[in-house]
């Protein structure tokens, strides 16, 4: 099935969805209003947690708004203070105010429901400067406003409640017009000319985007306008753009890779299945420790068979089959994933993952295998999520700075099984040579492009007898790193890594002489004072020159990209061994913690 066949399907299953016509918006404010349409005070819909320091529009479910993109169109029985009051910071405030008013005057014509009419009464009697006549809040421009009669508003029974207001609404949504084959459902139905905005993208209009749009004369084809073009049916439409907006607002259906926001939903026989995949996914997502107990919070308060869900993310973690962790989801649960990336007011098609769950986790199993390295960074005990790695890909480690498309490429890469871009293994080192660091997650993401596109074997920890020029010299590098700074100190201005990485992982034979005669004048003063330290340095410089092929140049005069990869693995498996955080009297006394 297609992608917004899929959403379209979804609507069907998430909890708490609005029925067609209606949608969920965010309300700040509800006006109460007395029969003859006078206002009361206007009463906040909002509250505050305890832990948050402004208060929380309240999500209501509407009347579907308009579509809106650079014209002028009024909601049904709510809308922004520039259309409901006339205020706000809105530079069409008289003309975004009439259409409301003309809106529901046209609409309302006829009408004998008190509250209704009350509303009539309002719209005819308000102008703006009552907002500061009555000495309404500020805190109210720019908000969403509901009406209410005021007698009802404290039991939270509003106007687009009433069931008058709900016949008229499904009354003026009645499309008459000629029903057409939808491409979805195959089922004759009032084509949508214009589709919902699709909100809650990083990085989109905060008006909202889309994914099917024609808005040029030279997109249409034989005089069909718009939507036209592709029809799809309006129930069909209200569908997938429902489900789509709902779980890009729910932190449990929603991650974000880079510059795509990605949505996830399951479908199996039960809804408690489809819950237990979706929270394993959301685990394998973002395997930290917070991460994990928020899930089990969450499990705790649904039902009892997601409540170990930390010991099953483990033993997921540590490549152990579905089949034996969560036997119920092995078989006849379906997993998707959608990734979308803005593109003016369209969004892009990052991903699309349509799979079976127990692939889904396969490939998740093999991308941690790929990225396993020992040890990790400080403080992580897990692999850290995806978006860490990417992080380490930006310019000051800002989500905006990461390279365009590759997290996407990259992620589609882990779903598909397929090999990883390329661009991976390019801006990994180019990140490294420019900031000089080097840990964990970067070296983990080199290694994973040696193994899945180049068939390489790469160690996870380290290996003394691993044959690769790179990481040898790379190994050679920490230890004369290690030695400067046993005779010096740390309180040196600049470390070799600082002064000669770029140059030693590069073009290692302009630099290694002077770094092996920089040693040997490091060593013999640390023989003064620390005569053990020093021989163990000795023996490992030893070591590793022993180790390196007398067939082969041991320090060329270039490095190729994978060798300069091995090189930054070795000097981190190198390093990492020497500032362990334990002492051992057998070989370098006062070794400091990592």
């Amino acid at each position: 099935m297609t992608i917004i066949a899929e959403l379209a399907a979804a609507y069907d299953h998430l909890p708490d969805m609005p029925t067609a016509g209606f949608a969920n918006a965010k309300i700040g404010y509800v006006i109460g209003l007395y029969p003859n349409g006078e206002p009361a005070l206007p009463a906040r819909l909002l509250y505050r947690p305890k832990t948050a320091k402004k208060d929380i529009p309240r999500v209501l479910t509407v009347p579907e708004g308009s579509k809106r993109t650079s014209g002028i169109a009024s909601n049904f029985l709510w809308d922004k203070t520039a259309y409901v009051l006339g205020v706000g910071n809105s530079k069409r405030l008289e003309a975004e105010h009439e259409a409301f008013k003309s809106y529901h005057f046209n609409a309302l014509k006829g009408i004998t429901d008190p509250g209704l009419l009350a509303l009539l009464a309002f719209l005819q009697s308000w102008t703006p400067q009552q907002f500061v006549e009555r000495e309404w809040p500020e805190e109210m421009l720019d908000q969403n406003i509901v009406f209410a009669l005021e007698a009802d508003r404290l039991s939270n029974y509003y106007l687009h409640d009433r069931p008058a207001a709900k016949a008229l609404w499904a009354d003026m949504n009645n499309n008459d017009q000629d029903r057409k084959a939808c491409l979805i459902s195959g089922e004759y139905a009032p084509t949508c000319r214009l589709h919902p905005s699709i909100k809650g993208v990083w990085g989109a209009q905060s008006s909202g985007a889309s994914i099917v749009s024609f808005n040029q004369d030279a997109f249409t084809s034989y005089g069909h306008i718009q939507g036209e073009n592709a029809p799809v049916g309006e129930l069909t439409t209200f569908k997938y753009v429902t489900a789509l907006n709902a779980m890009l607002s729910d932190p449990m259906h929603r991650i974000q890779i880079g510059d795509a926001s990605c949505v996830f939903w399951a479908k199996a026989p039960t809804r408690e299945q489809a819950q237990d995949a979706e929270t394993l996914a959301i685990g394998l997502f973002d395997s930290s420790q917070a991460a994990q107990e928020l899930l089990e919070k969450r499990a705790k308060e649904e039902h009892s068979a997601t409540r170990d869900i930390a010991e099953k993310l483990q033993k997921l973690l540590q490549g152990q089959p579905l089949a034996l962790v969560a036997p119920h989801l092995a078989q006849d649960v379906r997993f998707y994933i959608l990734g979308l990336a803005p593109n003016a007011a369209r969004l892009s098609i990052r991903f699309w993952f349509d799979n079976n769950f127990s692939a889904f986790i396969e490939r998740q199993q093999r991308f941690f295998e790929d990225m396993r390295v020992a040890p990790l960074d400080r403080g992580e005990e897990n692999l850290p999520p995806l978006w860490r790695f990417l992080s380490e890909l930006a310019v000051q480690g800002k989500r905006e700075n990461v390279p365009p498309n590759l997290a996407g490429d990259w992620y589609r890469a882990i779903l598909s099984g397929a090999r990883y871009p390329l661009t991976l293994l390019s801006t990994t080192l180019m990140r490294i040579r420019t900031d000089k660091h080097i840990n964990a997650k970067r070296v983990a993401m080199m290694k994973a492009v040696l193994i899945r596109n180049f068939g390489r074997e790469v160690p996870v920890a380290l290996d003394h007898d691993f044959d690769n020029r790179g990481y040898r010299l790379g190994r050679l590098f920490a230890t004369y790193e290690y030695i400067q700074f046993s005779a010096l100190g740390s309180q040196v201005n600049a470390t070799l890594k600082d002064k000669f990485y770029a140059a030693a992982s590069t073009r290692p034979r302009s630099v290694f002489a002077a770094l092996d005669r920089n040693s040997a004048s490091h060593l013999s003063r640390l023989g003064k004072d620390r005569l053990k330290s020093k021989r163990f340095l000795d023996n490992k410089i030893d070591e590793i020159m022993a180790t390196m092929s007398p067939d082969q140049d041991p320090i060329p005069a270039t490095l190729p990209e994978i060798d300069q990869a091995l090189f930054a693995l070795g000097y981190h498996h190198q390093r990492q061994e020497f500032f362990k955080t334990q002492q051992s009297s057998d070989h370098v006394d006062g070794e400091p913690e990592a």
